[in-house]
């Protein structure tokens, strides 16, 4: 199974792709490590983002996003920017959407019995949190 993990931070959707077969995990490499949005209350803007998205997933084949979630409110809640992010990768044809809570991450990593490093995986720092949620949900599949 082919997933792309998302974590949405600000006006950035930064994702990494990761697949399992046969018990073992592939990130193979990818263009762009993040994509982004100048004003979200542009509407041409929000179909160029869902429309580079969407071509993303189909030029790596990717069957299913899996985006980490964010509280609606509180300390740490999502801006407005990263919820119509969310809704415009939900809205894309063809497509599986899943939306992970932080608690559901931190879970499958402490049952885990695979060890993987973050820094041996070739991936940017700021990818950590999208690596994560994509290998949560394989782990846990």
């Amino acid at each position: 199974m082919r997933v792309c993990g998302v974590e949405l931070k600000g006006n950035d959707a930064i994702i990494c792709v990761m697949t399992r077969e046969n018990g073992l995990y592939d990130i193979p490499h990818i263009r762009v490590p993040k994509i982004s949005i100048n004003d979200a209350g542009d509407a041409e803007q929000m179909k160029k983002f869902q429309f580079t998205f969407a071509k993303f997933l189909s030029d790596y084949k990717i069957e299913h996003v899996v985006i980490k979630g964010r509280a609606l409110k509180g300390k740490f809640s999502g801006g407005p920017v990263g919820f119509k992010l969310e809704a415009a990768i939900q809205l894309i044809e063809d497509i599986t959407v899943d939306i992970v809570s932080s608690t559901y991450i931190k879970s499958a990593w402490n049952k885990t019995q695979v060890n993987i490093d973050f820094r041996d995986t070739g991936l940017k720092k700021f990818q950590e949190e999208a690596f994560s949620t994509a290998f949560a949900f394989l782990e846990t599949k």
